[in-house]
């Protein structure tokens, strides 16, 4: 094992609801089967929105530790992140001190060196019972100028895929994971309701998986236009209604049996309750959307029709791998989702409540650590 580093990183640490403070921590020692990481970018996610808003979602509640990792607050928030190897276990091979890197920030079994448990013995890692992940409940994160981690978590970037996009690969892997667990198949026709930076990223990989036709369902204007940038050929407004639903109206007058496959990014009743409506007999309605409360469903919607109502999370591996083939191809124009880059010192101001206050001027905001990094061991400015 390398010895323990003396230098101390600075890190956006989350103690709990509006309270994230950038702060001087040691660093800490590289294990033989760890990493050291430069992060270069980290993305902002919905997810850090809501446990700055809300309180502790995903990482450990106050004065608990999460089962598995031991973790407990503040944690380092951030887990769509980018960088480049800086140092090596003594146990690892395949990676190198330079080697650009996105990191998976999932952890599971291998990570704690137990028995595979079921679902992870399926090759379904990401449904793990004893997840846990880099950024929420283990420790470090990406919001940081450096983040030691399992070198099983590292994707090696091509050439072709910068820094900037290897900090997208996370997200673009949920949508992947969506598209290829669907069933979704090339000609075959979707609808996506909710153009956010999941549907957005949705919409852009359904043209890899060669879409016939792609109707998204948005209400908000800069987001419409973002949705025909990035592939979709019909887009409505839901709020627009007449006689008959606009989404309804559209998928119909493309296929008069629905849409093969509906995928719901906005988690709504009224969206599953249109998802269902406008996927066709035999078809599949993929919810991507995390719930903020139970929703009803009359199943006898999905019974008489045989349709499919299924969802997922994460991501596995193989999603990661598709998303960078799709990118090597360069038919996934992934960097214009990119709509701002801060400093950690502008996390809170320029990041947070920018999503919170002007969300729909924006796809994904990254972290640059490197931009700003004076501010020690304070508040950033709420």
């Amino acid at each position: 094992m390398a010895d323990t580093p003396q230098h101390t990183i600075t890190a956006l640490r989350y103690y709990g609801q509006k309270d994230p403070r950038l702060e001087q921590i040691p660093a800490r020692a590289c294990g033989p089967n760890e990493v050291r990481v430069k992060v270069a970018y980290c993305g902002i996610c919905g997810s850090d929105i809501h446990e700055y808003l809300g309180g502790p979602i995903f990482p450990p509640k106050p004065g608990e530790r999460h089962p598995w990792t031991g973790q407990s607050l503040p944690v380092t928030l951030g887990h769509e992140m980018s960088g480049v190897v800086v140092e090596l276990g003594s146990a690892v091979t395949g990676l190198q001190a330079g080697s650009k890197v996105s990191v998976n920030p999932a952890l599971d079994d291998r990570h704690y060196g137990t028995e595979p448990c079921t679902t992870c013995q399926l090759g379904k890692r990401n449904i793990c019972k004893r997840y846990a992940s880099y950024g929420m409940s283990a420790e470090g994160g990406g919001f940081a100028s450096e983040i030691v981690v399992n070198a099983i978590n590292c994707i090696i970037l091509p050439d072709s895929v910068s820094l900037r996009v290897g900090a997208l690969l996370e997200p673009l892997a949920v949508a992947w994971h969506s598209i290829r667990l669907s069933g979704f198949q090339i000609k075959q026709t979707a609808v996506v309701l909710g153009a956010g930076p999941i549907g957005l990223a949705i919409v852009m990989l359904l043209r890899v998986w060669g879409a016939r036709t792609i109707v998204v369902s948005e209400v908000t204007p800069s987001r419409k236009r973002m949705a025909v940038q990035f592939g979709a050929d019909v887009v409505v407004d839901p709020s627009e209604k007449s006689n008959e639903d606009p989404v309804l109206s559209a998928i119909y007058n493309i296929n008069v049996d629905g849409a093969d496959v509906v995928f719901d990014a906005t988690g709504l009743q009224v969206t599953l309750d249109t998802a269902i409506a406008a996927v066709r007999p035999g078809g599949t309605v993929f919810n991507v959307a995390v719930h903020e409360k139970p929703l009803q469903l009359n199943l006898n919607d999905l019974v008489c029709f045989e349709k499919r109502l299924m969802g997922g999370i994460c991501y596995t591996m193989e999603d990661f791998i598709g998303v960078l083939q799709a990118l090597e191809s360069g038919n996934a124009p992934a960097e214009d989702m990119i709509t701002s880059i801060v400093s950690l010192n502008e996390v809170v101001e320029k990041g947070f409540l920018e999503l919170i206050n002007n969300k729909a001027a924006h796809v994904k905001i990254l972290v640059d650590p490197a931009m700003n990094t004076e501010l020690r061991n304070s508040r950033p400015r709420l």
